[in-house]
C-alpha cells in the first residue's frame, strides 16, 4: 500500500481515545483521514452508517473476511469489528495518514502484516477510574461493563511491553494526554497546523 504510515490508536473502550482523536482531527484534519470500521453490532443512538462504522451483517462481514478483504478483524462482545483492505487505501489514496482506532486484537492482527504504522496505546489512571467513566457513559449493562474492565486488564498488560506500542499515553488529565499525542504526531509526521 502506498502512503504515510498509518497511526493506529489503541486503548480500553472509555479511556477517552474518541475525545483525544476528535480534538486532534480539529487541528491537524488537512493531514489525517479516518479510517471506518466494519462492525456487526447495532448503531448507537447518533451513529451514522458510513462515518461511525460500516454497519454490516455477520454474514456479509464473514464473506468479506473469507475473501481476504480485512486487514485485521476481532470479536468482542458477540460482536464482529474490522478494517478492511479498501477502508485503509481510500484514505490513504489521497495522500492523507491512515488513523485506524482498533483494540488490541486487532493490532497483534496488524503486526504481522506489512502495514507497519506508528503504534499509540491510551491508558487510564486506573481500572476504578475506568469503571467510573464507563458508568458514566450510561451504555453499559452489568455484564458488559464487567466484559469491558477485563479486556482493560489485558491490554494494559500488553501495553507494558517494551517495544510493543511507539508511544504509551496515560489519559489522567485530557490536556496533558492531547499535549504528548500532539508532540509525538508533529515530530513523526512533520505535521503543520490546518
Amino acid at each position: 500500500m502506498a502512503g504515510p504510515s498509518p497511526l493506529v490508536l489503541c486503548g480500553p473502550s472509555g479511556v477517552g481515545k474518541s475525545t483525544l482523536l476528535k480534538k486532534m482531527l480539529e487541528k491537524y484534519a488537512k493531514h489525517f483521514g479516518f479510517s471506518v470500521s466494519h462492525t456487526t453490532r447495532k448503531p448507537r443512538e447518533g451513529e451514522e452508517n458510513g462515518k461511525a462504522y460500516h454497519f454490516v451483517t455477520k454474514e456479509a462481514m464473514e464473506a468479506a473476511i473469507s475473501q481476504g478483504e480485512f486487514i485485521e478483524h476481532a470479536v468482542f462482545a458477540g460482536n464482529m469489528y474490522g478494517t478492511s483492505k479498501a477502508a485503509v487505501e481510500t484514505v490513504r489514496n489521497k495522500g492523507l495518514i491512515c488513523i485506524l482506532d482498533i483494540d488490541l486484537q486487532g493490532v497483534m492482527s496488524i503486526k504481522k502484516t506489512d502495514l507497519n504504522p506508528k503504534y499509540i496505546f491510551i491508558k487510564p489512571p486506573s481500572i476504578t477510574e475506568l469503571e467510573t467513566r464507563l458508568k458514566a457513559r450510561g451504555t453499559e449493562t452489568e455484564v458488559s461493563l464487567q466484559r469491558r474492565l477485563e479486556a482493560a486488564k489485558t491490554d494494559l498488560e500488553y501495553a507494558e511491553k517494551p517495544g510493543y506500542f511507539d508511544l504509551v499515553i496515560t489519559n489522567d488529565d485530557l490536556n496533558a494526554a492531547y499535549d504528548s499525542l500532539e508532540k509525538y504526531i508533529t515530530e513523526v509526521y512533520k505535521l503543520t497546523q490546518s
